[in-house]
């Protein structure tokens, strides 16, 4: 393309882009006379030189929304194989209350409500708990009922 009021010719590709650091020497060569509509881009060249003056914000009212305040609680469960559960709390690092019992049945209600995932790890220890407190029973059933078959036969004598 060849411009008639200043007699350079550009020649535009779209080939790769030239590197943004070499500007092009067409441009640089040759002023654009300040009465003619090419006069416009000038000033956009010399501004991009300069840096532009940074816009002063207008400073932010204080907010009257209320800040939330995180507390760091830490509630520990320990159970044991024979389903027997304790309660510990800690708060930012400091013990605030520790060796408290708690129900199997209220642990087992709370993991329910917390997770999914949570609440099937827990059954499975109440499981394994229920099924040796169940074997026990048994046990203890078989002695009473020697024991009371010992009894009657002291009772008959």
């Amino acid at each position: 393309m060849v411009s008639t009021e200043t007699g350079v010719e550009t020649v535009t590709t779209t080939a790769a882009p030239a590197p943004a650091a070499a500007p092009a020497p067409a441009a640089e060569a040759t002023p654009a006379p300040a009465a003619t509509p090419a006069a416009a881009p000038a000033p956009a060249d010399q501004a991009e030189d300069k840096p532009a003056p940074a816009k002063k914000k207008a400073p932010r009212a204080a907010s009257t929304a209320k800040k939330t305040r995180t507390v760091e609680l830490t509630l520990t469960v320990t159970g044991t194989a024979e389903g027997e559960w304790q309660a510990e709390l800690t708060q930012g690092g400091k013990r605030v209350l520790q060796g408290i019992e708690v129900p199997a049945a209220a642990v087992s209600r709370a993991a329910a409500e917390l997770h999914e995932d949570i609440s099937k790890a827990i059954e499975s220890v109440l499981d394994t708990a229920r099924e040796q407190h169940r074997a026990r029973m048994a046990e203890l059933e078989a002695e009473l009922a020697k024991v009371k078959a010992a009894l009657s036969d002291l009772q008959e004598g």
